[in-house]
């Protein structure tokens, strides 16, 4: 006979808060240690505030500059997941050209190869030019950086689906639409999110390069004027608000990457 605390126990630690929590514990368990070495190395090295502030202080001007810092997270914010949307979308347009067209590929795949030679920085002041100082200059930074891992990451998953897979399908009468829609592209899908989760985690660089270069909002923006005002405290709030808000957003499109592929096996040791 099974003892009913065992069976309480055993649904507890099978429950969805418990698995949240577990899951929220080792990244919590590393940002407070990580917070405590700054710390540490603030005390042991007295180096000054203009330098390197403490944490504390840190905290204490993002409390105190809080409006101002989320006015213009929500401006970098915007700008990231406009370029999100549009380097998908060329991503994914320029993946199913390359796989459906083969006579397009010895054209396309050189113009591929130099738009990701060319370093982002040195495109970014000519973007400005063309674009202006506005939003559209940092949104076509993002996407330029977005578009190739997710058009190569796609391109490879749909080259590499199983032959005996698609063999299968056109035994059963599937062909044309109905084998890339039903077999090629949920094949290819996690390959997708391979390169979806790398544009996501890179993502930021072209929009705070872009406000770098020339804008008059943004979370870069902030960061450059607070850094020729010594301002130290504040742009380590600003630095801190940023990757606060890209591992919220890489969080998110991997939970979602996640129930598109319930089937993709995951070690979780």
């Amino acid at each position: 006979m099974r003892d009913p605390a065992h069976s309480r126990i055993s649904q507890d630690e099978t429950s969805p808060a418990l698995r949240i929590l577990r899951r929220a514990g080792r990244p919590l368990t590393i940002t407070a240690g990580l917070i405590l070495v700054w710390q540490i190395v603030v005390w042991l090295t007295g180096v000054p505030r203009f330098i390197l502030p403490g944490p504390t202080e840190v905290a204490v001007t993002w409390v105190e500059r809080a409006p101002p810092i989320l006015g213009h997270a929500v401006t970098t914010v915007t700008e990231i997941l406009l370029g999100l949307v549009i380097g998908v979308g060329v991503g994914l347009s320029t993946a199913l050209v390359l796989t459906a067209f083969r006579r397009v590929r010895p054209w396309l795949m050189p113009v591929l190869v130099v738009s990701q030679a060319i370093p982002v920085f040195a495109l970014a002041p000519i973007l400005v030019l063309w674009l202006g100082y506005g939003m559209a200059s940092k949104v076509a930074m993002a996407a330029l950086i977005i578009f190739f891992p997710v058009t190569a990451a796609l391109y490879d998953g749909l080259r590499r689906v199983d032959p005996l897979w698609l063999d299968s399908a056109r035994t059963l009468g599937c062909d044309g639409w109905r084998l890339f829609a039903r077999v090629r592209l949920p094949a290819a899908l996690p390959a997708f999110g391979s390169g979806l989760r790398v544009a996501t985690a890179v993502a930021p660089i072209g929009a705070v390069v872009g406000e770098w270069v020339g804008s008059s909002a943004g979370l870069g923006f902030l960061m450059l004027h607070a850094n020729g005002r010594m301002q130290t405290g504040l742009m380590f709030a600003s630095l801190l608000t940023l990757a606060v808000l890209s591992v919220a957003l890489y969080t998110l499109v991997d939970l979602i990457l996640k129930r598109l592929t319930p089937w993709q096996v995951e070690d979780h040791t």
